[in-house]
């Protein structure tokens, strides 16, 4: 079962450093294949930020442009004001880790994170100061004179993190570092991979297809599709207001269907009226489900047509009808069309009037042995205007 899970940020980050990444108008094609569309994307210093979205919609190869190792048909990047495009990877502030680690086996651990300082001829003392510090900082000070082959792969990804900020750039560019490891080890290297950028402080660039992964350790994220970025946002403006259909789709699993405008009014925001600040709330007609209510801050007209989704975990699931009291919740009566239990919680497929509706039970009491409700059983479902978003306007 797929499930989203929000890591709390670590507070203990020191000053920001790294470098502000600005990319303007980039674009790439491969033959007639078009990669990359007028990419326009502004990246803060020491932010943590990843390039989301499904294989060959673009997100590596906008990396690989970051790094100098492919260049872009037009447009420009900057780091911190300064065109990078002219100056050659290995001049450029910034070290990529792969997904394959790229280690050389033939070295220690020690030697593998040496061998850049190596090569500018520091003083043997000045190394081994330096690599046994950053040793320390992934946590391998006690596998120095290993080879490769003798550790784990989640240690060898942590090599490879060492050997790439040893040189303190001013930008990490991640191509998809985690995949190759299973995914108990890509939680925990996840959350050490967000301690480490507490602790450097530089700018990260993360490129990941997993919504998990991205959603984890970001302080914001670009969706990408077929060569363009959908929306830039945080974890939370992503997954809770999506800008499309898109993204509200590939973002967590969600409800989506075409609704057609029946009304909207003016009214207050619960807790702002004083303020004087308002939304709208909508009625929204649902073919083969009925009338809804949502609220939006969008001005929404009679007859426009429009995408409405609603998370399954927001939506109440019960077999006796629920009192309702206020006047903005919606309710509508199925019937639970498969069910799956998957410990932590149980997902319904609740068939109303021709429509399927996702629920998701979360079974947080240790008394919460299991499921009360089960195949064919009658049900009621409910969520609140707050909860549900309209994600497009169509026309």
């Amino acid at each position: 079962m797929y499930s989203i899970v929000f890591y709390i940020k670590g507070a203990g980050r020191k000053g920001l450093k790294g470098s502000d990444v600005v990319i303007g108008g980039v674009s790439k094609s491969f033959g007639s294949v078009v990669v990359l569309k007028d990419v326009d994307l502004a990246i803060r210093k020491g932010e943590f930020f990843s390039l989301l979205g499904p294989s060959g919609c673009g997100k590596t190869t906008l990396l690989r442009i970051i790094a100098g190792f492919e260049t872009p048909d037009g447009g420009v990047v900057t780091f911190d004001g300064t065109d990078v495009l002219p100056i050659p990877p290995n001049r450029r502030q910034a070290n990529t880790i792969f997904q394959s680690y790229a280690l050389f086996p033939h070295l220690s651990v020690f030697d593998n994170v040496a061998f850049s300082l190596n090569l500018q001829k520091l003083p043997k003392s000045e190394i081994s100061a330096k690599v046994n510090e950053y040793l320390k900082l992934v946590q391998l000070e006690g596998h120095a004179y290993k080879k490769p082959n003798q550790l784990s792969g989640g240690q060898k990804q942590r090599v490879a993190i060492a050997r790439a900020i040893i040189n303190e750039p001013q930008v990490l560019l991640l191509d998809e570092p985690l995949s190759a490891l299973d995914a108990k080890l890509r939680q925990q290297m996840l959350i050490e991979l967000d301690e480490i950028h507490d602790k450097v402080g530089i700018t990260f660039i993360y490129v990941t297809h997993d919504q998990e992964e991205a959603l984890s350790v970001s302080d914001r994220i670009a969706v990408m599709h077929m060569g363009e970025i959908l929306q830039v946002g945080t974890p939370h403006e992503i997954y809770e207001s999506p800008a499309t259909d898109f993204v509200a789709r590939f973002i967590g699993e969600t409800n989506l269907f075409d609704a057609t405008v029946v009304s909207a009014e003016k009214v207050p925001i619960p807790g702002a009226a004083s303020s004087g600040e308002f939304e709208y709330m909508a009625e929204l007609n649902i073919p083969n489900l009925g009338v809804i209510k949502v609220t939006t801050v969008d001005d929404v007209k009679p007859d426009q047509t429009v995408s409405f989704t609603i998370r399954p975990e927001k939506v109440v699931i019960s077999k006796d009808k629920p009192s309702i009291r206020r006047g903005d919740i919606n309710l509508f009566q199925g019937w639970v069309d498969e069910p799956v239990y998957s410990g932590f919680q149980t997902k319904f497929y609740v068939k109303v009037n021709g429509n399927i509706i996702r629920v998701i039970k979360q079974h947080a009491k240790y008394y919460d042995e299991g499921p009360d409700i089960v195949w064919k059983d009658e049900v009621y479902i409910s969520w609140s205007a707050h909860d549900g978003y309209i994600v497009e306007v169509k026309s």
